[in-house]
Order: structure tokens, then C-alpha cells, then sequence
């Protein structure tokens, strides 16, 4: 399995209501992005980290030589800019779609800490005769951006999108034959409920900070 998926972490967002990059925030010791690519790695070859590093260039930088220490020999976490500046979460994944190399892309925001390489798993499991492999939350909302991807029909219909205007990436998954999850194919996996709690604002980080002291 590991050889046809690569693992990708979304690190560009403008974290405007955080007021900080999200992708160095730390939990229990390690970076969200730290935790993010241990889950990642037993089930990809290799794990890339997504976004302009313009305005942020040192601190991502700073974290790439860290995973490259901690993590080495898996991969070298190479940082992948966009194709499409400032255009947000789809731009992200056009932009983790254009530069992966494998059959498949798993992509996931920097801001799912809780996210498990059994997720991950799951997801993969599922992928046969679809094109994405799309979570839906307890909510019953759909996560694209902790979804697997097969890369070239995904990266055909993302560039599409951008060059119609679309910048949401729910806009693709329902542009390709996407495996919708349901949350009750995922609630029997450990800590399932916490899997799409992202941490977006300060308070988040607060209360995630309180709950692991």
C-alpha cells in the first residue's frame, strides 16, 4: 500500500484566526505537523509538506530539518510550494496533486492533531473504483482535506475548478466518483471522535493545551 500513496500536510493557510502558523503549534511535546507525519508514514511512501513559505519561510524551514532529523531515514520532507498563490485549501491540494508522484495523494490540514495512521488505513481500504475517498464528520459534514486522492484524474478536474473561479474543495469531490465515509464506518477506530477537531482559533489551542496537561 505504501507505495502507491504519498503523504501530504497542508502548512500554507493564512492562520488568521489563529495569529500564528498552525503548523508549529505544539501538543504533548511535538508539532501538530510532527504528529500529522508519524500517522502518515506507515501507510506512504513519503511525506511532503505543502505551502508558500513566503512571510514564514525560516520557522518551516526550521521544521523540515527537525523532521528530517527525528523522522530520517523515512523521507526528507520536502516542502511543496503552490501552483496557484493565495488560493486557498483547493489551491493546497491542486498543489499536493501537481507534485505528487504516486497513484494516490493523502492530504490533511496541518490542524487535525488527532488524526491516526488506523484512519488513514480505513480510507485506504475504501479506495477501490473511486477516484476520492472522502470522511464525513459526526456532523455529517464532509472533510476534503484530510480525503485520499488519486492523482491524475483529481489533479485534471482541480485545475478545471481554479480556472473556472472555484476555490472550495468540496467543489471536487463532487466533480470525481468520490467514496463518501460515512462516520459510522469510522466510529469503531480508536479516538474516532476526535479525528476532525481542528484547532483554528486560540481558544482551540487552549482548551487542546488544558486537556493534555
Amino acid at each position: 500500500m505504501t507505495d502507491s500513496i504519498q503523504g501530504f500536510i497542508l502548512t500554507g493557510g493564512a492562520s488568521r484566526r489563529m495569529g500564528k502558523d498552525k503548523a508549529g503549534l505544539v501538543f504533548e511535546g511535538q508539532t501538530f505537523v510532527e504528529h500529522i507525519a508519524r500517522e502518515l508514514l506507515p501507510v506512504s511512501s513519503s511525506v511532503k509538506l505543502v505551502g508558500t513559505l513566503s512571510g514564514s519561510e525560516k520557522p518551516k524551514a526550521r521544521l523540515k530539518a527537525e523532521l528530517q532529523t527525528d523522522l530520517a531515514p523515512h523521507d526528507e520532507f520536502e516542502i511543496v510550494p503552490d501552483v496557484y498563490p493565495a488560493w486557498g485549501a483547493l489551491g493546497g491540494v491542486h498543489a499536493a496533486l501537481a507534485a505528487c508522484t504516486a497513484p494516490w495523494a493523502l492530504v490533511v490540514a496541518c490542524d487535525f492533531p488527532f488524526v491516526t495512521s488506523e484512519l488513514f488505513q480505513r480510507l485506504a481500504s475504501l479506495r477501490e473504483d473511486a477516484d476520492a475517498v472522502a470522511p464525513v464528520q459526526h456532523d455529517e459534514i464532509p472533510q476534503p482535506l484530510c480525503t485520499l486522492y488519486r492523482q491524475a484524474p483529481c489533479l485534471d478536474v482541480a485545475t478545471e475548478l481554479i480556472k473556472s473561479g472555484e476555490r472550495k474543495p468540496i467543489a471536487l469531490l463532487q466533480s470525481v466518483r468520490t467514496r463518501w465515509v460515512s462516520f459510522s464506518e469510522l466510529s469503531n477506530l480508536t479516538d474516532a471522535n476526535h479525528f476532525f477537531d481542528n484547532i483554528n482559533t486560540p481558544e482551540d489551542y487552549a482548551r487542546l493545551s488544558s486537556d493534555s496537561a
